[in-house]
Order: C-alpha cells, then sequence, then structure tokens
C-alpha cells in the first residue's frame, strides 16, 4: 500500500485540474483508522466538488467522495481493528476530509459504522448518504405516527438517489407511494420500484401556492425544497409531516403558517451529516433489515476510470438511482 489511485481535485490561481492520480499513505490527513477503501458512489454535492466553482472544497488538492465502504488494514481505535467491514458517510468526509476516491483512507474511528450483518460492502454504497437520508426520513416520519394506513406518502425528485430509494424502501413496508418526477420516460421505472402512482413536477409544484390546498398526502420525503415544497405543504393531510433533505428545488420556502397551526402538519429537517452515532447505527440496522431497498433496479457500478464522466452527469441530472464506484 506504498503507493495507491484515488480521484484528486486541484485548484491554483491559474487552473483547476481533477483526475486520478498516485497517491501515499503519507499524502492522507490525519485519522486513527486506515481503511482499504473497496467501493464508493457518486452524489450531487461529488460533483460540485470535482468544479472549480462547485463551493463544497475548501482547500487544494483534495480527495471527494462524501461515502465509503471497505476494510481496516490498521487501527489505533479501540473499537476497530484489522479486517473490520466498515462504512463511513458523513462528518464533512470529502467536504473538509478526504473522502472515498481513494484505494485508502485515513479517517477518524469516532466516524466509522461496522458493516451491518445483511449489507455488503458494494450494497452499503448502493445505498451510501442518499440511502441513508431516506431512510432516516422514513424513520423519523414513522416517529411522527405515520403509518401505512394513514394514507399514500409522495415521495418528490423520485429518480434520484434519495428519492429512489425512499420509494423502494416505503414500498416495502407497505405504503400507497406517489412518486413526483420531471423525467417523463422514468415513469416505468418508478413502478417497477414500487410507485402505485407516478406525478409530473407540475403535478407537485402549483405555479400559484395557496396556503391550504386540497388535502391529499398523509407525508411526503422531500429532498427537493424550494416551491415545491411549500406546495407540498399545502396539500398534507391534517397531523401529517414533511421530511426534507435537499434544496435542489432552491432554498426559498414560499409558505405560511396556516399548514402547521391550522392542520397541525410538522416540517422535519433531516441531517445525515451529524446524525448522532446511536441513530446513525440504529438506521444503518434498518437498512441491512426492514429498510433494505431493491438496489439491483436502483445501482449501477462503474470504476474509477469511469467516475470523471459520471460525476459530469449527476451535475446536468442525467444519472438515474445511484451509481456505485468500485475501488478494489
Amino acid at each position: 500500500m506504498s503507493v495507491f489511485q484515488a480521484f484528486v481535485v486541484n485548484k491554483t490561481e491559474t487552473e483547476f485540474t481533477a483526475g486520478v492520480q498516485t497517491m501515499s499513505i503519507d499524502d492522507l490527513p490525519e485519522g486513527d483508522v486506515v481503511v482499504r477503501v473497496h467501493y464508493s458512489s457518486v452524489n450531487y454535492k461529488d460533483g460540485l466538488a470535482s468544479i472549480p466553482d462547485g463551493k463544497i472544497v475548501k482547500t487544494y488538492p483534495f480527495v471527494p467522495g462524501i461515502d465509503l465502504a471497505g476494510v481496516v488494514v490498521s487501527s489505533h481505535h479501540p473499537r476497530f481493528r484489522e479486517g473490520d467491514e466498515v462504512i463511513a458517510t458523513g462528518y464533512e468526509i470529502g467536504v473538509t476530509h478526504f473522502g472515498g476516491y481513494s484505494e485508502y483512507a485515513r479517517l477518524h474511528g469516532d466516524w466509522l459504522v461496522p458493516l451491518p450483518k445483511g449489507l455488503t460492502l458494494k450494497e452499503a454504497m448502493a445505498i451510501g448518504t442518499a440511502g441513508f437520508t431516506a431512510a432516516l426520513s422514513i424513520h423519523r416520519l414513522e416517529e411522527q405516527g405515520l403509518t401505512p394506513e394513514r394514507g399514500p406518502v409522495l415521495v418528490t425528485g423520485a429518480t434520484g438517489g434519495v428519492g429512489s430509494l425512499a420509494v423502494s424502501m416505503l414500498a416495502k413496508r407497505g405504503y400507497t407511494v406517489e412518486a413526483s418526477t420531471g423525467k417523463a420516460a422514468e415513469h416505468d421505472y418508478l413502478r417497477a420500484l414500487g410507485a402505485k402512482e407516478v406525478l409530473t413536477r407540475e403535478d407537485v409544484t402549483a405555479e400559484r401556492i395557496r396556503p391550504l390546498d386540497q388535502q391529499r398526502w398523509a407525508a411526503a420525503v422531500d429532498p427537493v425544497g424550494g416551491r415545491t415544497l411549500a406546495t407540498v405543504l399545502s396539500r398534507i393531510r391534517y397531523g401529517g409531516a414533511v421530511a426534507v433533505s435537499g434544496l435542489t428545488g432552491g432554498v426559498e420556502v414560499p409558505t405560511t403558517v396556516h399548514p402547521f397551526i391550522l392542520r397541525g402538519i410538522s416540517l422535519l429537517g433531516i441531517d445525515s451529516v451529524y446524525c448522532p452515532m446511536e441513530l446513525r447505527l440504529r438506521i444503518w440496522e434498518r437498512l441491512a433489515g426492514d429498510l433494505k431497498p431493491d438496489l439491483e433496479r436502483i445501482a449501477q457500478e462503474i470504476s474509477l476510470a469511469e467516475l470523471p464522466q459520471a460525476l459530469k452527469r449527476i451535475l446536468r441530472g442525467e444519472l438515474r438511482g445511484r451509481t456505485v464506484v468500485r475501488l478494489g
């Protein structure tokens, strides 16, 4: 392991570069556990990290990749030893600390999750931060009292990572799922994941947003935000909730207090970065059990050499579901 391959971005006053290059262990940042990375994944944030004006990376050179799964090769942490299979997501990995697009990573052991029984390393990365976010959204909604008997659940941005996985998980749990997408060609894909009805983006993003609209959904998983979230809030049934985890539709939410005080609904913010370890472990156990999605339909695999093109495609909105990056 003296030298290995990694996808590195670098920025100087005169140029920006992004590509696979050779690194050594001494190039890695501090940490008490060294992991031989077997798989990572492609996320929108990784795409932003791969361009000069993405506003994700603060210091260069840098290795992006917010997810990784692999095997411990050395450890000075009491919870881990050589040979342990582990997952790492969150904690600003791939943002302020070198990430998963590297055959080796050095991390803080407090950031690591033991691979749960019922998942392989590849499956863990087919899930990754996107699946963890979807599962955490469902977990929080169920804590608020959501059950399949309460009514249909909407998933927005349904062909993306969070959306695809949420549709599959909810369907597995017995919910009636309605999925919205702006991609007309993907309706069959969403039905195959378990969506009972597929809606267009226009169906859930009104041109004129009413403070209160006709009640339709018992709950929603929303990785979109913006005007879509405002419209969805106005259509949630009495006592329902929306779990919001994204802002691809914008950060401004043109809503009022009416849905909250007249229908008693809740808006749940979903944070996968600093989620407490006790809850993080619980969610990963559910991802290996009752919330394990249909990964065969959702995930595709690429090599490290194919990563640059995949990063461009996710920024253009051309990727569907999850893309797993094979590193070893």
